[in-house]
């Protein structure tokens, strides 16, 4: 009996049958030109948001997505069984079923989300979760579809040949690197955002506020460390982790060292605005040569105080600047290293 050979594209599957089991390869095929075309199509959605563009950039395309999902899931349905059997068709509906409900319920959210996310830690938290869910529901959907086709092939005398570039391979390999890449964020975010607790109670020139958030951010930071030290890496990468422990150890100085010279800065000025208003409230005749020397020694104490403002200030600017660089650059770098992109 002549042989024939068929190409199944279904997860980066190529099929080989027989004359015998051509018929059950024809069925599979059916399903796997819709299947195979939406995990693509996923992939190529999931993977572009996990390497820096915005939910929100690509929504056109999610909204596209909902589309040729929802038809490929209604071809999927009309089909029948092979030989009495459906489940192979069922996995491939309810993987559909999911991606549909994945794209038009967690990601409608996660766009939702993304908008507030860093308003607070508490809030980029149960976003890079609701990410991290619907992620994982695609896998594990993908991951069935996988395991029905294999029961199916071997049911019906299919060989199946795997292929180095199987986007479930893909699919698991960034999820793992996003664990790693998710808690290490967090860690660096609870900090991020309490220096910018810190920094907004500066602006105000509100010292309790600034005393109570200088501590909160030497705390965050200084538990941030230790945490990092029981995060497990990625294929022995620490370069995100020590990123992080690097800028955490700025804001361990900066509430520490350089923090009190900016509170000290502000009780200085607002004593020295209380001085020269008294001061000027007096007439010239009226002063005596102690309010003239006083106001005198303030004015150099305030000039000095300035000077050190300054100073603090400008060494703050750089070093927080060169190390949230740093950490944007590395996490660039590690996402791009070890996400696997295209086709």
């Amino acid at each position: 009996m002549k042989k024939v050979t068929l190409i199944l594209m279904l997860a980066c599957f190529g099929v080989m049958a027989s004359a015998q089991a051509q018929n059950a390869g024809e069925y599979m095929n059916v399903f796997s030109t819709e299947y195979s075309k939406i995990q693509q199509d996923m992939w190529d959605y999931t993977s572009s948001v996990s390497h820096g563009k915005s939910a929100r950039k690509v929504e056109k395309r999610r909204m596209e997505l909902i589309q040729t999902s929802n038809t490929a899931l209604n071809k999927a349905k009309s089909q029948k069984g092979f030989n009495g059997s459906t489940q192979y068709k069922d996995s491939v509906v309810e993987y559909l079923k999911i991606v549909n409900l994945v794209l038009k319920e967690d990601y409608a959210k996660i766009v939702d989300m993304e908008e507030i996310a860093e308003n607070s830690y508490d809030l980029m938290e149960a976003y890079m979760t609701a990410r991290e869910m619907a992620s994982d529901k695609l896998v594990e959907a993908s991951k069935m579809v996988s395991r029905e086709q294999k029961r199916f092939a071997e049911a019906n005398n299919v060989t199946l040949i795997e292929s180095e570039s199987a986007l479930d391979d893909k699919m698991e390999v960034a999820g793992k690197v996003y664990d790693h890449y998710n808690e290490v964020y967090l860690i660096f975010f609870k900090s991020y955002k309490q220096e910018a607790y810190l920094i907004d109670a500066i602006s105000k020139n509100d010292i309790n506020a600034i005393e109570q958030n200088r501590e909160a951010l030497k705390t965050t930071a200084e538990e941030g460390l230790k945490k990092l030290e029981k995060v497990a890496l990625y294929n022995n990468d620490r370069s995100l982790v020590i990123a992080t422990m690097d800028l955490l150890k700025f804001y361990i100085t900066e509430a520490e060292k350089e923090t009190p010279k900016i509170a000290d800065f502000i009780l200085k000025s607002e004593n020295f605005n209380q001085i020269k208003a008294a001061f000027e409230k007096k007439s010239e005749k009226s002063r005596t040569q102690a309010d003239v020397d006083g106001y005198n020694k303030a004015v150099n104490e305030m000039n000095a105080a300035v000077n050190v403002y300054n100073a603090t200030n400008e060494s703050l600017n750089k070093s927080r600047s060169k190390n949230i660089d740093n950490w944007n650059k590395t996490a660039q770098a590690f996402t791009d290293k070890h996400v696997p992109k295209g086709k």
